[in-house]
């Protein structure tokens, strides 16, 4: 848990959070409309998920097994 906790913690974690903050803020004052909200959020959100996928694969495997172990 621990350990979740701080790779969590990473800039490039910490800079998503942060933009989606910013950019819901911005689109509650109406500062862009909810449409470039929506643009910029996915594709923040995909960037970010998408660089999670390429992790390397000793990394996956380790991942993946940790994932096999909680779920029985």
């Amino acid at each position: 848990m621990k350990n979740k906790l701080i790779k969590l913690i990473d800039l490039k974690s910490i800079i998503t959070i942060l933009m989606t903050l910013v950019f819901c803020v911005m689109s509650m004052l109406q500062v862009i409309s909810s449409q470039q909200f929506m643009t910029v959020f996915v594709t923040v959100i995909a960037f970010y998920f998408g660089t999670q996928q390429k992790k390397n694969p000793a990394e996956q495997d380790k991942l993946k097994q940790e994932r096999d172990n909680f779920e029985l």
